[in-house]
């Protein structure tokens, strides 16, 4: 479950452009990965990516790009399996369905009139 914490450091994150599109691009799917023919012998999915595809994209040096996926990597919205000489990136979904999810309980409340009191003083 994430914590205020994680939810602040994926808003971070994602609050990069940069960051964000190759997010964006990560999540649906909008790199393709330019392996050969052979499947690779692990067991990634189809639409798993890897770092060279990404940095095709922009027009930043490889170690730009590795450095925003480290950021989004560190926030817990990316993983990234090494395969031989390739990293290959997949969304993390289970986090993205818990800031969803986050998102929908806020939007239902605030349509039932919930209402917090917050104490922001310091002990």
């Amino acid at each position: 479950m994430l914590n205020i914490e994680d939810k602040i450091k994926i808003f971070k994150a994602l609050g990069n452009e940069t960051r964000f599109k190759i997010f964006k691009n990560i999540f649906t799917g909008g790199y393709a990965c330019s392996i050969d023919d052979k499947k690779p012998e692990d067991d990634i999915i189809a639409q798993a990516t890897c770092v060279t595809s990404i940095a095709d994209q922009f027009d930043f040096a490889l170690p730009t790009i590795s450095r925003h996926l480290k950021e989004l990597k560190d926030a817990k919205i990316i993983t990234m399996t090494k395969s031989k000489n390739k990293i290959y990136i997949e969304p993390n979904i289970e986090t993205m369905k818990e800031i969803a999810e986050c998102f929908r309980k806020l939007v239902k409340e605030y349509e039932e009139g919930v209402v917090y009191q917050f104490d922001n003083t310091k002990s």
